[in-house]
């Protein structure tokens, strides 16, 4: 049996208040949280210093460390989960951009592959993936490919390649022909329908709601604004409290101010973190091949030969970083970078916060909110 304790530790606990007592893990999972544990033959480490964060969950992420998800095999899968471990992501959702169907079913392969042996490494644990755009409205493509996107007729959504287990999700415009068939049908499959890369009326997303969908992709990206004679999609996002939607922020896809402004409004609870990152992150400045055309980078912001920012080149870190910035506690971060997007996915009964039962998968950051260690089911990462 595996027993690791962590001595008067400072963290986030489930109910959103800070805590500080002693953590003891056992087999990969915490079994107590209290300031006298029983211990007996157990590892110590020295959590001195710094501040516990349950691990955090990209939900939407296309590769990084010069991998592209819609490229990558199951060596190159592995690579983005180191990176992303040593950068506090402990669990992600490898995220497909339009492609062929022929290729979707080799990339599914891949990801099923790394499932199937991932359990007890050191690296960000696949939960799921995430197809962006397959069903998306042309004129909102954003860096997305348009002669791959699809219309739904009624078999579209089961053509799509599953993997045996593991959260799906797809972002998609309800607006296309059979928009909202299409939600009907991701509610029965145990899809996840998130809204985006459109430019729906209030109608026709009232109807998409009350077939089923509650989320909406990367806020403010790809889909109308706020205006006051036009409420569009952002505002009819803000407007419905049981709509939640995740956010890039990075400060280029969303001005910081309007990033604060939409997460207070819609308040922590509503809110998940996103990197929409894309090969080059963690390359630094260039030119990079992307999606079947040359995109670069300078100062952290992409662009693509069409002038579109293609995607970001941040971590789950940098988005922390930024709304502890905007004075978010936390907290707050805690919830929208951990126990938000696990809920998302349906898995916040093993993940997502500090709990007893749950999975031990923690990210510890120093007092200037730098990683100074992370721990992904009770394992150290190198």
């Amino acid at each position: 049996m595996s027993q690791i304790l962590l001595r008067d530790a400072q963290f986030i606990a489930a109910d959103g208040k800070e805590e500080k007592c002693s953590i003891v893990i056992v087999n990969g999972a915490f079994a107590d949280l209290s300031t006298h544990p029983q211990t007996p033959q157990s590892d110590e480490v020295d959590v001195s210093g710094a501040n516990l964060y349950p691990g955090f969950i990209d939900v939407h992420n296309h590769g990084a460390v010069g991998v592209d998800v819609n490229e990558a095999d199951a060596d190159g899968l592995v690579e983005v989960g180191r990176f992303l471990a040593r950068n506090g992501v402990t669990a992600w959702m490898p995220t497909l951009v339009p492609d062929s169907d022929d290729n979707y079913r080799r990339v599914i392969g891949e990801i099923e592959k790394v499932r199937g042996f991932q359990d007890g490494m050191p690296i960000a644990q696949i939960v799921g993936v995430h197809y962006e755009g397959v069903f998306a409205n042309e004129k909102m493509c954003g860096a997305l490919r348009p002669e791959f996107f699809k219309k739904f007729s009624g078999s579209e959504l089961a053509e799509l390649p599953r993997l045996s287990g593991g959260a799906h999700m797809t972002t998609f415009a309800p607006e296309i022909d059979g928009g909202i068939a299409l939600v009907e049908e991701l509610v029965r499959r145990g899809w996840i329908a998130s809204i985006g890369h459109t430019n729906a009326d209030t109608e026709t997303l009232d109807r998409a709601f009350a077939a089923g969908a509650r989320h909406v992709t990367h806020f403010f990206n790809a889909m109308s604004g706020v205006h006051h004679r036009d409420v569009g999609v952002a505002g009819w996002t803000l407007s419905n409290p049981e709509v939640t939607f995740d956010i890039i922020a990075d400060g280029i896809h969303v001005h910081p101010k309007m990033v604060e402004l939409a997460c207070r409004a819609k308040s922590a609870s509503g809110v998940t973190l996103i990197s929409d990152s894309v090969a080059p992150t963690g390359r630094g400045d260039g030119q990079f091949e992307l999606w079947g055309e040359t995109i670069s980078v300078e100062n952290g912001r992409t662009r693509n030969e069409r002038g579109s920012i293609a995607g970001s080149v941040i971590t789950m870190l940098d988005a922390a970083r930024m709304l502890r910035s905007l004075g978010f506690s936390g907290s707050d971060i805690s919830k929208m970078a951990s126990l938000n997007p696990a809920k998302l996915l349906g898995i916040d009964s093993r993940y997502g916060s500090i709990e007893v039962g749950k999975r031990a998968d923690l990210v510890a950051l120093d007092a200037d909110g730098e990683v100074a260690w992370v721990m992904i089911g009770g394992k150290m990462v190198g």
